[in-house]
């Protein structure tokens, strides 16, 4: 039987993080913490740099442990740090270094002493690292915002000094009567020794709209939702309050939550890719930047946009335009006081940013005053501590750095799907390519996933765009007829001709180092055939070791290089989802205005996941008769389903 559900609360945990800081550190942190500079209080704990981060998820346990090479042709590429023993000197595979300023250092490879059979050479990279405990921290926020739970009530069935106390009807029928149902349609029961009543929750069969006064309005709220109805127009139309419609918003993320737990995540766990094509873009909004009650007036002068700038991580299957998932960079359950406890705690102002708990938010740790070895001044001190209190005039909640948000998103995508070869695409953001190279490294050392990145020129004006498609079109036109092609298909005559051109392009080449011959990056992109009109020409370049393909192969391989499916997914957005629509241009065309968004991105999250439920089962593409849905496309299930469908699922 399947219960009523509810989402999470704050006072549960689905992930259990282990903390890596023992009590004795803390201790010695707090000794330590005026009695050293900073520069050498920070060294002190150096050691978590490279120490995993344990968690506990659906009672399996998980490491977390990212600071190695992310540069894919380099020989350490995605190894642990170690020592060489029985080398002279007994070095490291990684040495730390950086500036004076804690928020630069980096990791370079050190030469390895030994020669392996690898066709790869150290190279000496220089990589960004990050807090291992903020990843896990990150990966736990977004698992525990989707996840939904059984209701589980506490009755008392039985008077005080009842001779039945501690029975149940669940156990002991027979000590009770059934009394028929209530308006919700919840079963009653009745003691037949003290005759106290009782109601009990009923199951999801029973009542799929317990505790909704409004129930007749959810299928028209969720159409108003995904048609860019206003918040306030959506409440004058359904004669509602302000609070009640952010009850329905909530209340139809939940049922969202519901769907996709017993049709996406069991279908994918029933699924095995041979081969899956992912395509990841960031989007980016404003929130509205009002104050927040009892922050003083409406003056934001304070601030610019850059300060509220939000970010959405969106992944979807090149094929089947499937959205796998689509993640706020943004904690609203987290602010500016738990900052300042965790800062005080762990003293993570004087921690290099790797060792930081918070170290995924932009505002990492609450400023302190400086201490008697601090080489920070007062003034700089006050310049952040001002910063950091304007900022909490603002929405509650705090902006998460995409970077760390990217590597829960694929970290999770990586659990859902269960491919034997991983193919990447994006466009040349590096926070995307530092989570791939990082969650997705033992399957790119065995050449079982590739990263390719499209570029195009954003400067171009429609007109140029429509240029560059005509253009495209009429050189792959005469370069089939000069040689011999009879076929008119444009696909088919673009990848003839990469398989020609391929033949002399390459994107990485075998080059001489003193003990061995190895693969390295040649930053030579090329040009795709195939030229979207409303894109216009865009080139592809490959981020890993593609030496192994042949021509046929790598053709094949680039004809599926494109955005289409992230940036079809945006489009349906910023066209249906009223508070995350593009900003509006002020009347005096000096600025513009964010009114339409929202004040909490939770709200962004909730409409997001309803959108791409919607988008994915009940939304049809196509052409002709032969309309189907991503989910249809992708193979798990057989049917187009409507938005009643998902809100009175039984």
């Amino acid at each position: 039987m399947s219960k009523l559900k509810q989402l999470l609360p704050k006072f549960q945990d689905k992930v259990e993080i282990t903390c890596p800081v023992s009590d004795d550190e803390i201790l010695d942190r707090q000794l330590n913490y005026s009695l050293l500079a900073p520069m050498k209080f920070a060294k002190r704990y150096h050691n978590h740099l490279y120490e995993p981060v344990s968690f506990l998820l659906n009672g399996h346990e998980y490491k977390i442990q990212y600071n190695h090479c992310a540069n894919p042709f380099c020989e350490s590429f995605g190894l642990q740090q170690e020592r060489f023993e029985k080398v002279k000197n007994k070095p490291y595979r990684y040495k730390l270094q950086g500036s004076k300023n804690k928020r630069t250092k980096h990791i370079v490879c050190n030469d390895l002493p030994i020669v392996t059979k690898i066709p790869k050479a150290t190279l000496n990279c220089s990589t960004n690292i990050f807090s291992n405990w903020a990843v896990t921290e990150e990966i736990k926020r977004l698992v525990e915002l989707q996840t939904v739970i059984d209701i589980e009530p506490e009755y008392i069935f039985h008077k005080n000094d009842c001779k039945y106390d501690g029975t149940t009807p669940f156990t002991e029928k027979s000590y009770f009567y059934k009394r028929g149902k209530s308006k919700s349609n919840s079963q009653k029961y009745q003691c037949k020794e003290c005759k106290k009543y009782t109601n009990v929750l009923p199951i999801k069969r029973e009542s799929t709209t317990y505790h909704q006064k409004r129930n007749d309005i959810l299928p028209l709220f969720s159409k108003l939702l995904l048609n860019k109805t206003s918040v306030r127009r959506t409440c004058d139309m359904l004669e509602i309050g302000m609070k009640t419609y952010y009850t329905k918003l909530e209340w139809l993320y939940r049922c969202c939550l519901e769907f996709l737990d017993k049709h996406e995540k069991k279908g994918f766990q029933d699924k095995t890719f041979n081969e899956i094509w992912l395509n990841t873009d960031k989007m980016q909004y404003n929130l509205n930047n009002i104050r927040r009650k009892g922050k003083g007036s409406f003056d934001t002068s304070f601030t610019d946009d850059s300060a509220l700038q939000t970010h959405v991580v969106i992944t979807a299957d090149v094929h089947s335009r499937y959205v796998f998932r689509s993640d706020v960079a943004y904690d609203w359950d987290f602010d500016i006081e738990q900052l300042e406890e965790d800062t005080l705690l762990y003293r993570e102002d004087h921690l290099d940013s790797f060792c930081r708990k918070n170290d995924r938010f932009r505002l990492s740790y609450y400023p302190q005053e400086p201490t008697k070895e601090d080489d920070q001044t007062n003034p700089e001190y006050v310049e952040e501590l001002t910063k950091i209190k304007n900022r909490n005039k603002l929405i509650k909640g705090m902006h998460i750095n995409s970077t760390y948000t990217a590597f829960a998103h694929f970290w999770l995508i990586k659990q859902l799907i269960q491919a034997k070869e991983w193919r990447f695409v994006t466009d040349d953001d590096s926070s995307l390519a530092t989570a791939i190279y990082r969650v997705f490294s033992d399957d790119i050392r065995l050449y079982n996933a590739h990263h390719f990145v499209s570029k195009m020129d954003k400067t171009k004006s429609v007109k140029q765009k429509y240029e560059d498609y005509i253009e495209a079109k009429r050189f792959l036109t005469d370069w089939g007829n000069s040689h011999g092609y009879s076929t008119r298909s444009l696909y088919t005559l673009a990848e003839q001709y990469l398989q020609e051109r391929l033949q002399t392009h390459h994107f990485c080449e075998e080059v001489a180092f003193p003990h061995k011959r190895a693969v390295v990056w040649l930053n030579n992109p090329l040009e795709h055939p195939l030229c979207p009109r409303d894109k216009g020409s865009y080139s592809v370049d490959c981020r890993t070791d593609v030496s192994g393909l042949d021509a046929h192969e790598l053709a094949s391989a680039i004809m599926n290089v494109n955005d289409h499916a992230t940036n079809s997914f945006i489009q349906q957005i910023r066209r249906r989802i009223s508070i995350l629509e593009r900003p509006l241009v002020t009347a005096t065309g000096q600025g513009k205005s964010y009114i339409y968004a929202n004040f909490n991105p939770k709200y962004a999250q909730y409409a997001l996941t309803i959108l791409r439920t919607y988008y994915n089962f009940c939304l049809p593409f196509g052409r002709g008769d032969k309309k189907e849905t991503p989910a249809q496309r992708i193979g798990l299930t057989d049917k187009v389903y409507d938005m009643k469908d998902i809100i009175y699922m039984k």
